[in-house]
């Protein structure tokens, strides 16, 4: 697989990371074992994950892992901190006692020294930025973290950060921006991937693949084994479940039959490759759909196709 440096850092990522979300949930150990030992096989090697990731099971799974199906240098471990179910709805919370609790925590799951990269999982409205940042500068000097991110910050906070951890004044740099980029989702082309690259930030894309959907398997309906089915996740899907996304889903199948590949290869690729893109993140249910999604690493858009995709999901003017 190849890799890209993640914005001006030293530090090379695959092109394709390998998001495990569902691990420890909806994937058991079994089949995320399958998809590690592929993703890695596959020349891969950036591993996401986050604190909140089925209570901390991700990471649990991915630490039982270390030492025995992979060791720790094979790997860049990526976790991210911030939000919490600890009384069963959802609380975002950016202090720094909360980032680095969590921080701590993270690390015991996964049985490990150091993160490669810890990234601050969403923008809190209740806590000072400058109280934040603070904990990404703990966390490099004490060296339990290697290199920082933000994940799911507007346009304005990410170059507010950006900002206000200048090396200049003896910051810690923030590294790359994790955001939800696919055809269906052109969103951060607004502002977000124009500073990241402005800036000089790397940039990884989640759900490259419209949360599943232009894959074309809901095209005539909800499959009962899907993300749209599952109780965790059909709020999740149902957003891209609309008459625009259809169109978009039925362009990129047809461009997948014209070029021989899979709908799924076809967005992936798009994501892959576009402007500013470090790495696309992707996530498997199964170690077999994992292995039909790595296929994507020789193929490249034709430029005409690459067009034609832009037009039909291009962002409204508004």
């Amino acid at each position: 697989m190849k890799m890209r440096t993640l914005g001006r850092t030293g530090l090379e990522v695959s092109r394709l990371a390998l998001g495990t979300m569902t691990w420890g949930r909806d994937t058991d150990e079994h089949e995320a074992a399958e998809q590690l030992r592929a993703f890695l096989d596959a020349g891969g090697n950036l591993v996401d994950t986050a604190a909140v990731y089925a209570d901390g099971d991700s990471e649990r799974v991915i630490g039982g892992f270390l030492g025995t199906l992979v060791s720790r240098d094979e790997i860049l471990l990526a976790s991210k901190a911030g939000i919490s179910f600890k009384t069963g709805e959802r609380k975002v919370s950016n202090s720094r006692t909360s980032l680095l609790d969590d921080l701590d925590k993270s690390l015991a799951r996964l049985g490990v020294e150091y993160l490669d990269l810890w990234q601050i999982h969403t923008w809190d409205e209740e806590t000072p930025l400058d109280e934040t940042l603070s904990a990404l500068d703990y966390a490099v000097q004490s060296g339990k973290v290697r290199y920082v991110g933000i994940s799911n910050f507007s346009g304005w906070q990410v170059a507010r950060a950006h900002t206000l951890q200048n090396p200049l004044f003896g910051k810690t740099p923030i590294a790359c921006v994790q955001n939800e980029y696919s055809l269906l989702n052109r969103n951060v082309e607004r502002e977000i991937l124009p500073a990241s690259l402005n800036l000089g930030m790397g940039f990884l894309a989640w759900s490259p693949l419209g949360r599943g959907v232009l894959t074309g398997k809901y095209r005539g309906g909800t499959p009962s084994d899907s993300r749209g089915a599952s109780p965790h996740f059909s709020a999740f899907v149902s957003p891209y479940l609309t008459a625009r996304a259809r169109s978009i889903v039925d362009a990129t199948c047809v461009a997948a039959e014209g070029l021989g590949y899979s709908p799924l290869e076809v967005a992936l690729s798009w994501v892959r490759d576009a402007p500013g893109v470090s790495s696309a993140i992707i996530g498997a249910r199964t170690g077999a759909q994992l292995r039909g999604v790595l296929t994507v690493e020789e193929i490249e858009l034709p430029e005409p196709v690459r067009e034609a995709l832009n037009d039909i999901s291009a962002l409204s003017q508004d």
